[in-house]
Protein backbone atom coordinates (compact mmCIF):
# COMPACT_ATOMS: atom_id res chain seq x y z
CA UNK A 1 0.00 0.00 0.00
CA UNK A 2 1.93 2.93 -1.10
CA UNK A 3 1.92 6.32 0.82
CA UNK A 4 -0.80 8.63 0.18
CA UNK A 5 0.06 10.81 -2.22
CA UNK A 6 -0.84 14.83 -2.86
CA UNK A 7 -3.80 15.11 -5.38
CA UNK A 8 -4.47 18.62 -6.74
CA UNK A 9 -3.62 21.71 -5.62
CA UNK A 10 -4.61 24.64 -3.98
CA UNK A 11 -8.30 25.46 -4.57
CA UNK A 12 -10.21 28.47 -3.19
CA UNK A 13 -13.54 28.38 -1.96
CA UNK A 14 -15.15 30.02 -4.57
CA UNK A 15 -13.15 27.03 -7.15
CA UNK A 16 -15.07 24.42 -4.99
CA UNK A 17 -18.36 25.35 -5.15
CA UNK A 18 -17.73 26.24 -9.16
CA UNK A 19 -16.65 22.48 -9.24
CA UNK A 20 -18.99 21.27 -7.19
CA UNK A 21 -21.79 22.67 -9.13
CA UNK A 22 -20.52 21.04 -12.28
CA UNK A 23 -19.85 18.03 -11.12
CA UNK A 24 -22.62 17.72 -9.59
CA UNK A 25 -24.83 18.72 -13.13
CA UNK A 26 -22.83 16.04 -15.05
CA UNK A 27 -24.62 13.04 -15.72
CA UNK A 28 -24.31 9.71 -14.36
CA UNK A 29 -27.65 8.11 -16.47
CA UNK A 30 -26.33 5.86 -18.97
CA UNK A 31 -25.96 1.70 -19.65
CA UNK A 32 -23.74 -0.16 -17.89
CA UNK A 33 -20.77 -2.45 -19.58
CA UNK A 34 -21.65 -5.59 -19.44
CA UNK A 35 -18.32 -6.40 -17.62
CA UNK A 36 -16.77 -6.71 -13.82
CA UNK A 37 -18.41 -3.29 -13.23
CA UNK A 38 -21.89 -4.90 -13.54
CA UNK A 39 -24.19 -7.89 -12.54
CA UNK A 40 -22.31 -11.13 -14.02
CA UNK A 41 -24.37 -11.03 -17.35
CA UNK A 42 -27.30 -13.51 -17.94
CA UNK A 43 -28.19 -13.33 -14.14
CA UNK A 44 -28.54 -10.90 -11.07
CA UNK A 45 -25.70 -12.50 -9.06
CA UNK A 46 -23.92 -9.15 -7.65
CA UNK A 47 -20.19 -10.53 -6.12
CA UNK A 48 -19.45 -8.34 -3.04
CA UNK A 49 -15.90 -7.54 -1.82
CA UNK A 50 -15.83 -6.79 2.24
CA UNK A 51 -13.29 -4.66 3.16
CA UNK A 52 -12.47 -4.48 6.63
CA UNK A 53 -14.48 -6.94 8.80
CA UNK A 54 -15.06 -5.51 12.04
CA UNK A 55 -18.20 -4.42 13.62
CA UNK A 56 -19.31 -2.23 11.25
CA UNK A 57 -18.55 -4.29 8.39
CA UNK A 58 -20.03 -7.00 9.64
CA UNK A 59 -23.02 -5.24 9.72
CA UNK A 60 -22.35 -3.09 6.13
CA UNK A 61 -22.45 -6.73 4.21
CA UNK A 62 -25.51 -8.28 6.18
CA UNK A 63 -27.36 -5.13 5.33
CA UNK A 64 -26.58 -5.35 1.49
CA UNK A 65 -27.17 -9.32 1.63
CA UNK A 66 -30.31 -9.01 2.82
CA UNK A 67 -32.07 -6.26 0.54
CA UNK A 68 -30.90 -8.69 -2.61
CA UNK A 69 -31.08 -12.77 -2.75
CA UNK A 70 -28.61 -12.41 -5.80
CA UNK A 71 -26.16 -10.73 -3.72
CA UNK A 72 -23.12 -12.92 -2.74
CA UNK A 73 -19.93 -11.98 0.00
CA UNK A 74 -17.62 -13.46 -2.66
CA UNK A 75 -14.19 -11.91 -1.11
CA UNK A 76 -13.32 -10.46 2.21
CA UNK A 77 -10.22 -8.31 3.42
CA UNK A 78 -9.05 -7.18 6.29
CA UNK A 79 -5.69 -6.22 8.36
CA UNK A 80 -5.83 -9.06 10.53
CA UNK A 81 -5.92 -12.82 10.31
CA UNK A 82 -7.87 -12.97 12.86
CA UNK A 83 -10.66 -9.97 12.57
CA UNK A 84 -10.94 -11.82 8.55
CA UNK A 85 -11.86 -15.44 10.59
CA UNK A 86 -14.19 -14.02 13.74
CA UNK A 87 -16.27 -12.28 10.46
CA UNK A 88 -16.44 -14.77 8.32
CA UNK A 89 -17.31 -17.00 10.78
CA UNK A 90 -20.53 -14.81 11.79
CA UNK A 91 -21.54 -14.09 8.60
CA UNK A 92 -21.69 -17.71 7.30
CA UNK A 93 -24.09 -18.33 10.21
CA UNK A 94 -26.52 -16.27 8.95
CA UNK A 95 -26.16 -15.99 5.24
CA UNK A 96 -24.64 -19.01 4.89
CA UNK A 97 -26.58 -19.40 1.28
CA UNK A 98 -25.27 -16.21 0.26
CA UNK A 99 -21.51 -16.70 1.02
CA UNK A 100 -18.80 -18.01 -1.29
CA UNK A 101 -15.58 -16.68 -0.11
CA UNK A 102 -13.48 -19.81 -0.99
CA UNK A 103 -9.84 -19.04 -0.97
CA UNK A 104 -10.72 -15.46 -1.30
CA UNK A 105 -10.09 -14.11 2.15
CA UNK A 106 -6.86 -11.68 2.31
CA UNK A 107 -5.07 -10.28 4.91
CA UNK A 108 -2.58 -7.55 5.82
CA UNK A 109 -2.01 -3.80 3.96
CA UNK A 110 -2.47 -5.35 0.98
CA UNK A 111 -5.51 -6.76 1.62
CA UNK A 112 -8.10 -4.45 -0.33
CA UNK A 113 -6.07 -4.48 -3.68
CA UNK A 114 -5.78 -7.85 -3.47
CA UNK A 115 -9.97 -8.17 -3.47
CA UNK A 116 -9.91 -5.78 -5.88
CA UNK A 117 -7.98 -7.99 -8.21
CA UNK A 118 -10.41 -11.11 -7.19
CA UNK A 119 -13.21 -10.29 -9.50
CA UNK A 120 -15.53 -8.58 -7.05
CA UNK A 121 -18.25 -6.31 -8.73
CA UNK A 122 -18.94 -4.34 -5.77
CA UNK A 123 -16.54 -3.26 -2.80
CA UNK A 124 -18.34 -2.39 0.77
CA UNK A 125 -14.90 -0.30 2.11
CA UNK A 126 -15.71 -0.13 6.27
CA UNK A 127 -11.63 0.02 7.03
CA UNK A 128 -10.46 2.43 9.33
CA UNK A 129 -10.99 6.34 7.45
CA UNK A 130 -7.35 6.38 6.53
CA UNK A 131 -7.32 4.35 3.99
CA UNK A 132 -10.79 5.29 2.29
CA UNK A 133 -9.02 7.24 -0.23
CA UNK A 134 -6.85 4.46 -1.71
CA UNK A 135 -8.69 1.97 -1.50
CA UNK A 136 -11.73 4.23 -3.25
CA UNK A 137 -8.99 4.86 -5.76
CA UNK A 138 -7.93 1.40 -6.58
CA UNK A 139 -11.80 0.56 -6.51
CA UNK A 140 -12.34 2.69 -9.25
CA UNK A 141 -9.47 2.23 -11.47
CA UNK A 142 -10.31 -1.45 -11.27
CA UNK A 143 -14.15 -0.45 -12.44
CA UNK A 144 -15.66 -1.82 -8.84
CA UNK A 145 -18.18 -0.28 -7.96
CA UNK A 146 -18.16 1.45 -4.14
CA UNK A 147 -19.63 1.49 -0.74
CA UNK A 148 -17.30 3.81 1.54
CA UNK A 149 -18.07 4.24 4.93
CA UNK A 150 -18.11 7.99 6.85
CA UNK A 151 -15.61 9.57 6.62
CA UNK A 152 -14.13 9.90 3.63
CA UNK A 153 -10.71 10.79 4.39
CA UNK A 154 -8.83 12.31 7.23
CA UNK A 155 -6.85 15.31 5.85
CA UNK A 156 -7.48 17.75 2.66
CA UNK A 157 -5.07 15.39 0.29
CA UNK A 158 -7.62 12.80 0.91
CA UNK A 159 -10.28 14.73 0.15
CA UNK A 160 -9.24 15.60 -2.69
CA UNK A 161 -8.40 12.24 -3.66
CA UNK A 162 -11.54 11.25 -3.10
CA UNK A 163 -12.65 14.21 -5.54
CA UNK A 164 -10.86 12.80 -8.70
CA UNK A 165 -12.06 9.23 -7.30
CA UNK A 166 -15.73 10.77 -7.70
CA UNK A 167 -15.07 12.49 -11.17
CA UNK A 168 -13.29 9.17 -12.67
CA UNK A 169 -16.54 7.02 -11.06
CA UNK A 170 -18.81 9.11 -13.16
CA UNK A 171 -16.91 8.93 -16.23
CA UNK A 172 -17.35 4.77 -15.81
CA UNK A 173 -20.78 5.01 -14.87
CA UNK A 174 -19.70 3.47 -11.57
CA UNK A 175 -22.15 3.64 -8.12
CA UNK A 176 -20.18 5.85 -5.41
CA UNK A 177 -22.58 5.48 -2.46
CA UNK A 178 -21.99 7.01 0.94
CA UNK A 179 -22.06 5.93 4.40
CA UNK A 180 -23.87 8.89 5.66
CA UNK A 181 -27.25 6.93 6.31
CA UNK A 182 -29.14 9.85 6.97
CA UNK A 183 -29.09 10.64 3.48
CA UNK A 184 -31.21 7.27 2.25
CA UNK A 185 -33.59 7.74 5.41
CA UNK A 186 -37.23 8.67 3.67
CA UNK A 187 -38.10 10.75 7.13
CA UNK A 188 -35.05 12.93 7.09
CA UNK A 189 -35.40 13.76 3.54
CA UNK A 190 -38.78 15.07 3.51
CA UNK A 191 -37.43 17.29 6.83
CA UNK A 192 -34.84 18.66 4.66
CA UNK A 193 -37.40 19.31 1.93
CA UNK A 194 -39.58 21.05 4.23
CA UNK A 195 -36.22 23.32 5.68
CA UNK A 196 -35.77 23.91 1.90
CA UNK A 197 -39.55 25.07 1.17
CA UNK A 198 -38.94 27.62 4.02
CA UNK A 199 -41.49 26.41 6.70
CA UNK A 200 -38.98 27.45 9.30
CA UNK A 201 -38.00 30.58 7.31
CA UNK A 202 -34.35 31.16 6.72
CA UNK A 203 -32.37 29.35 8.68
CA UNK A 204 -30.20 31.35 11.41
CA UNK A 205 -28.74 28.54 13.30
CA UNK A 206 -27.59 24.96 13.76
CA UNK A 207 -26.87 22.81 16.94
CA UNK A 208 -25.68 19.07 16.26
CA UNK A 209 -24.61 17.33 19.12
CA UNK A 210 -23.11 14.26 19.68
CA UNK A 211 -22.26 13.30 23.31
CA UNK A 212 -21.61 10.25 24.43
CA UNK A 213 -20.00 8.09 27.01
CA UNK A 214 -16.24 6.34 26.26
CA UNK A 215 -15.92 3.34 23.69
CA UNK A 216 -14.08 0.31 23.50
CA UNK A 217 -10.57 -0.15 23.71
CA UNK A 218 -8.89 -3.55 22.32
CA UNK A 219 -5.70 -3.45 24.69
CA UNK A 220 -1.91 -4.11 23.96
CA UNK A 221 -0.58 -7.66 23.48
CA UNK A 222 3.01 -8.46 24.59
CA UNK A 223 3.64 -9.14 20.91
CA UNK A 224 2.44 -6.21 19.44
CA UNK A 225 4.46 -3.99 17.26
CA UNK A 226 3.45 -0.05 17.46
CA UNK A 227 2.23 -0.20 14.67
CA UNK A 228 -0.21 -3.37 14.87
CA UNK A 229 -1.24 -1.38 18.74
CA UNK A 230 -2.05 1.84 16.57
CA UNK A 231 -3.97 -0.04 13.76
CA UNK A 232 -6.01 -2.29 16.14
CA UNK A 233 -7.26 0.90 18.40
CA UNK A 234 -7.52 3.18 15.13
CA UNK A 235 -10.35 5.23 16.90
CA UNK A 236 -7.63 6.84 19.28
CA UNK A 237 -5.38 7.74 16.63
CA UNK A 238 -5.80 11.43 14.69
CA UNK A 239 -3.87 9.88 11.55
CA UNK A 240 -6.22 6.94 11.39
CA UNK A 241 -9.62 8.01 12.93
CA UNK A 242 -8.78 11.66 11.99
CA UNK A 243 -10.10 12.45 16.02
CA UNK A 244 -13.64 11.84 16.83
CA UNK A 245 -15.21 14.58 15.45
CA UNK A 246 -14.09 13.52 12.50
CA UNK A 247 -15.17 9.86 13.00
CA UNK A 248 -18.64 10.05 14.89
CA UNK A 249 -19.65 13.81 14.79
CA UNK A 250 -19.59 14.07 11.17
CA UNK A 251 -22.80 12.55 11.08
CA UNK A 252 -24.18 15.32 11.75
CA UNK A 253 -22.16 18.05 10.04
CA UNK A 254 -23.31 15.91 6.96
CA UNK A 255 -26.49 16.78 8.00
CA UNK A 256 -26.05 20.64 8.11
CA UNK A 257 -24.26 20.39 4.43
CA UNK A 258 -27.33 19.23 3.53
CA UNK A 259 -29.59 21.67 5.27
CA UNK A 260 -27.00 24.55 4.17
CA UNK A 261 -27.30 23.58 0.28
CA UNK A 262 -23.44 21.66 0.21
CA UNK A 263 -22.07 25.53 0.74
CA UNK A 264 -18.77 25.43 2.68
CA UNK A 265 -18.64 28.62 5.70
CA UNK A 266 -15.78 30.67 5.44
CA UNK A 267 -14.37 29.99 8.51
CA UNK A 268 -14.33 27.88 11.80
CA UNK A 269 -13.01 28.38 15.22
CA UNK A 270 -13.65 26.23 18.27
CA UNK A 271 -12.40 24.82 21.62
CA UNK A 272 -11.55 21.07 22.09
CA UNK A 273 -9.07 19.23 24.48
CA UNK A 274 -8.32 16.23 26.57
CA UNK A 275 -9.64 16.16 30.35
CA UNK A 276 -10.71 12.43 30.92
CA UNK A 277 -9.39 10.49 28.49
CA UNK A 278 -5.53 11.29 29.51
CA UNK A 279 -3.82 7.66 29.71
CA UNK A 280 -1.09 7.05 27.43
CA UNK A 281 -3.53 4.38 25.53
CA UNK A 282 -5.95 7.27 24.48
CA UNK A 283 -3.61 7.83 21.81
CA UNK A 284 -3.42 11.40 20.54
CA UNK A 285 -6.84 12.31 20.25
CA UNK A 286 -8.93 14.77 22.23
CA UNK A 287 -12.34 14.11 24.44
CA UNK A 288 -14.49 16.95 23.78
CA UNK A 289 -14.44 19.61 20.89
CA UNK A 290 -16.92 22.78 20.13
CA UNK A 291 -16.86 23.99 16.92
CA UNK A 292 -18.47 27.17 15.62
CA UNK A 293 -19.01 27.39 11.68
CA UNK A 294 -19.31 31.16 9.99
CA UNK A 295 -20.92 31.35 7.08
CA UNK A 296 -21.49 33.85 4.37
CA UNK A 297 -24.92 35.35 4.72
CA UNK A 298 -24.81 34.91 8.64
CA UNK A 299 -25.97 31.76 9.75
CA UNK A 300 -23.80 30.55 12.48
CA UNK A 301 -23.33 26.08 13.22
CA UNK A 302 -22.16 25.03 16.44
CA UNK A 303 -20.90 21.64 16.40
CA UNK A 304 -21.14 20.18 19.83
CA UNK A 305 -19.50 17.08 20.78
CA UNK A 306 -17.70 15.08 23.76
CA UNK A 307 -16.83 11.29 24.64
CA UNK A 308 -16.60 11.66 28.53
CA UNK A 309 -18.38 9.53 31.01
CA UNK A 310 -20.69 10.85 33.85
CA UNK A 311 -21.36 13.72 31.59
CA UNK A 312 -24.94 14.89 29.88
CA UNK A 313 -25.37 12.72 26.45
CA UNK A 314 -27.65 13.20 23.51
CA UNK A 315 -27.24 12.53 19.69
CA UNK A 316 -29.50 15.58 18.00
CA UNK A 317 -29.96 18.56 16.01
CA UNK A 318 -31.72 21.43 16.11
CA UNK A 319 -32.30 23.84 13.41
CA UNK A 320 -33.36 27.19 14.06
CA UNK A 321 -35.55 29.59 11.46
CA UNK A 322 -36.92 32.68 11.38
CA UNK A 323 -40.32 31.27 11.33
CA UNK A 324 -39.42 27.75 13.58
CA UNK A 325 -37.59 25.07 14.67
CA UNK A 326 -36.66 21.40 12.91
CA UNK A 327 -35.48 19.21 15.85
CA UNK A 328 -34.47 15.88 14.59
CA UNK A 329 -33.08 13.03 17.15
CA UNK A 330 -33.43 12.12 20.65
CA UNK A 331 -36.96 11.64 21.83
CA UNK A 332 -38.80 11.11 19.25
CA UNK A 333 -41.85 13.04 21.08
CA UNK A 334 -39.88 15.99 20.72
CA UNK A 335 -38.90 15.91 16.94
CA UNK A 336 -40.63 17.75 14.49
CA UNK A 337 -41.15 20.72 12.84
CA UNK A 338 -42.23 23.34 15.71
CA UNK A 339 -43.18 27.39 15.63
CA UNK A 340 -42.04 29.97 18.14
CA UNK A 341 -45.07 28.89 20.32
CA UNK A 342 -43.37 25.30 20.88
CA UNK A 343 -46.53 24.22 18.95
CA UNK A 344 -45.84 21.42 17.19
CA UNK A 345 -46.68 21.77 13.09
CA UNK A 346 -45.19 18.52 11.69
CA UNK A 347 -43.95 15.34 12.54
CA UNK A 348 -41.92 12.74 10.89
CA UNK A 349 -43.98 9.12 9.84
CA UNK A 350 -41.92 6.36 11.84
CA UNK A 351 -39.54 4.53 9.50
CA UNK A 352 -39.98 0.61 9.00
CA UNK A 353 -37.05 0.21 7.42
CA UNK A 354 -33.55 1.39 8.43
CA UNK A 355 -31.54 3.49 6.30
CA UNK A 356 -28.82 1.51 5.85
CA UNK A 357 -30.86 -1.20 4.55
CA UNK A 358 -32.61 1.01 2.12
CA UNK A 359 -29.17 2.43 1.18
CA UNK A 360 -28.01 -0.89 -0.49
CA UNK A 361 -31.82 -1.42 -1.96
CA UNK A 362 -31.27 1.83 -3.69
CA UNK A 363 -27.70 1.28 -4.71
CA UNK A 364 -28.27 -2.20 -6.41
CA UNK A 365 -31.78 -0.92 -8.37
CA UNK A 366 -29.80 2.17 -9.56
CA UNK A 367 -27.60 -0.44 -10.89
CA UNK A 368 -29.64 -2.82 -12.77
CA UNK A 369 -31.35 0.62 -14.36
CA UNK A 370 -27.78 1.76 -15.14
CA UNK A 371 -28.22 4.62 -13.79
CA UNK A 372 -25.45 4.60 -10.86
CA UNK A 373 -25.45 6.63 -7.74
CA UNK A 374 -22.87 8.68 -6.81
CA UNK A 375 -22.35 10.54 -3.65
CA UNK A 376 -18.50 11.96 -3.61
CA UNK A 377 -19.25 15.14 -4.08
CA UNK A 378 -21.62 15.24 -0.50
CA UNK A 379 -19.13 12.85 0.75
CA UNK A 380 -16.11 15.22 0.56
CA UNK A 381 -17.85 18.43 1.54
CA UNK A 382 -18.63 16.90 4.88
CA UNK A 383 -15.73 15.08 5.78
CA UNK A 384 -13.62 17.96 4.61
CA UNK A 385 -16.27 20.33 7.22
CA UNK A 386 -15.18 17.72 10.07
CA UNK A 387 -11.36 17.92 9.10
CA UNK A 388 -11.73 22.03 9.09
CA UNK A 389 -13.21 21.57 12.54
CA UNK A 390 -10.46 19.55 13.97
CA UNK A 391 -8.16 21.67 13.08
CA UNK A 392 -9.43 25.04 14.34
CA UNK A 393 -9.70 22.43 18.11
CA UNK A 394 -6.58 21.73 17.78
CA UNK A 395 -5.05 24.53 16.81
CA UNK A 396 -7.18 27.08 18.91
CA UNK A 397 -6.99 29.32 15.76
CA UNK A 398 -10.06 30.68 13.58
CA UNK A 399 -9.22 28.75 9.82
CA UNK A 400 -11.06 29.05 7.00
CA UNK A 401 -12.44 26.87 4.10
CA UNK A 402 -10.12 27.88 1.92
CA UNK A 403 -6.94 27.62 4.00
CA UNK A 404 -8.09 24.09 5.32
CA UNK A 405 -9.20 23.13 2.16
CA UNK A 406 -5.52 24.09 0.74
CA UNK A 407 -3.34 21.97 3.24
CA UNK A 408 -0.58 19.85 1.75
CA UNK A 409 -0.48 18.70 5.09
CA UNK A 410 -0.87 14.36 4.84
CA UNK A 411 -1.55 12.70 7.46
CA UNK A 412 0.46 8.70 7.11
CA UNK A 413 3.16 6.78 7.69
CA UNK A 414 6.11 6.43 5.57
CA UNK A 415 5.66 3.13 4.92
CA UNK A 416 2.60 0.66 5.58
CA UNK A 417 4.75 -2.54 7.23
CA UNK A 418 4.36 -3.69 10.65
CA UNK A 419 7.61 -3.12 11.98
CA UNK A 420 7.42 0.50 10.64
CA UNK A 421 6.73 3.60 12.53
CA UNK A 422 3.77 5.02 12.55
CA UNK A 423 3.34 8.95 12.12
CA UNK A 424 3.33 9.36 16.20
CA UNK A 425 5.21 7.88 18.55
CA UNK A 426 5.33 7.42 22.14
CA UNK A 427 7.87 9.57 24.22
CA UNK A 428 9.58 8.11 26.85
CA UNK A 429 7.02 8.28 29.71
CA UNK A 430 4.60 5.88 27.25
CA UNK A 431 2.10 9.10 26.62
CA UNK A 432 1.67 10.29 22.87
CA UNK A 433 2.48 13.96 21.78
CA UNK A 434 -0.68 15.54 20.97
CA UNK A 435 -2.06 18.68 20.11
CA UNK A 436 -2.28 21.81 22.11
CA UNK A 437 -4.58 24.88 20.96
CA UNK A 438 -3.06 27.75 20.53
CA UNK A 439 0.39 25.84 20.41
CA UNK A 440 0.36 23.04 17.72
CA UNK A 441 0.21 24.20 13.94
CA UNK A 442 -2.04 22.47 11.66
CA UNK A 443 -1.70 24.39 8.18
Amino acid sequence: MPKQEKIGGPQTRRQFLAQSSVLAGASVVGVLDLSRSAYAAGSDLIKIGLVGCGGRGSGSIANALSVNPGARLYAMADAFPDRLDSARTQIQQKFSSQVDVNNRCFAGFDAAQKLVESGVQVALLTTTPHFRPMHIEACIEAGVHVFAEKPMAVDAPGVRRVLAAGEKARQKKLSFVGGFQTRYSPAAREEVKRVHDGEIGDIVSIEGVYNTGPLWHRGRQPECTEMEFQVRNWYYFTWLSGDHLVEQHVHYLDLVNWLMHEQPPLQAWGYGGRSQRVEAKFGDIFDHHSVVYEYTNGPRIYALTRQQSGCFNGVYATVFGTKGQLRRGGNRRQSGIFDHQDQLKWQPPVETEMPEVNRYREMFAAMLAGTPINDSLTMARSSMLAILGRMATHSGQRITWDEAFASNKVLAPERYDWAANPPVMPGPDGNYPHAIPGVTQVL
